[in-house]
């Protein structure tokens, strides 16, 4: 393997979805490969350390970040890690022969068996790709965020968000997630338990190698909140290390009590209490972030009774 740290000084954003998969082929033929696998999916190996991360997202989620690049390079530049993204250009869901096929292929080659230690990383439907495809690598290491568990409507039938999806096939190669992680070292699902659905699913993989990590009010922006709080990185690697446990993602998560996205979240389920007083010291956290001009909209919004104070001046002296 080769050994670099070094990730391309390149920025995709903003570029037509051919010119976005042309840089990415880029970066593939320098430091590994790139390689479509139909229509609808692709992916991206960088070959550089022991450790291999494998990261499920789609074009959509990898857009929106800094220069367009996919997570799986920022472990790269940091840890010095390999990285395989599998990428989904829609809602694919990685439920596609070229998909699996592909995954098999890797294991026929012996591939997962090159690295010490492997860790499948996703969030939502990439959750549920990173769960259900880490069967291929036995002993690799899960962090599920916001997990399905499937989608299959004689399974998850309740679960109405997303109809489209129900077509694909959920039954055969690498189907039911819970399943899949049978073989697996350890898995960590992260999710917000007063979210009904994320919880229903997370439910389903209870398995005695699993641990669920709760993110209350985090809602269906999890993620994008664990990303504005810088936690992202250290979160891989405490899982990469099997240090991932409810103390060390406690710390990580008080962060959120800063973040903007987070409290924003928050204040519209407080606000639907009909609690003033609640809503008042939510708004003066909110003052902190970089949405100060929100919060000091709706604390100006509130009757003049629930409104803070301002502090005694001390005279004394």
């Amino acid at each position: 393997m080769t050994d670099t740290t070094t990730v391309p000084d390149l920025d995709l954003s903003g570029l037509s979805p051919a010119d976005w998969h042309a840089g990415l082929d880029r970066i593939g033929e320098e430091h590994g490969y790139y390689e479509r696998l139909g229509s609808d999916h692709a992916a991206l190996f960088i070959d550089a350390g022991p450790r291999l991360l494998i990261t499920f997202e789609t074009r959509e989620a990898i857009r929106r970040r800094p220069r367009a690049l996919p997570r799986g390079l920022e472990a790269w530049a940091r840890n010095g890690w390999s990285v395989l993204s599998l990428i989904a250009d829609g809602d694919g869901w990685f439920r596609t022969p070229r998909v699996w096929g592909y995954v098999d292929r890797l294991v026929d080659e012996g591939f997962f068996e090159d690295f010490e230690r492997v860790l499948f990383y996703g969030h939502h439907a990439g959750g549920y790709a990173a769960a259900a495809y880490s069967v291929a690598a036995p002993g690799a290491r899960v962090l599920a965020l916001r997990p399905v568990a499937t989608l299959d409507p004689e399974i998850a039938g309740w679960d109405r968000r997303h109809l489209s999806a129900r077509r694909l096939d959920f039954t055969s190669r690498y189907g039911y997630a819970p399943d899949m992680l049978d073989a697996a070292s350890r898995a960590v699902v992260l999710h917000d338990p007063r979210h009904a659905a994320d919880s229903i699913h997370a439910a389903l993989f209870r398995r005695p190698n699993v641990t669920t990590l709760r993110a209350a009010h985090a809602g269906t922006r999890l993620e994008q909140i664990l990303d504005q709080t810088g936690a992202i990185p250290e979160l891989l690697e405490l899982a990469m290390e099997d240090r991932l446990d409810r103390a060390a993602f406690a710390r990580l998560w008080r962060a959120r009590h800063d973040n903007a996205l987070y409290l924003r979240g928050l204040l519209r389920q407080v606000e639907s209490l009909d609690r003033p007083d609640w809503v008042a010291r939510l708004c003066q956290r909110g003052l902190r972030t970089n949405e100060a001009a929100h919060f000091a909209e709706r604390l100006r919004a509130l009757p003049e009774a629930a409104r803070p104070r301002p502090a005694a001046v001390s005279r004394a002296g």
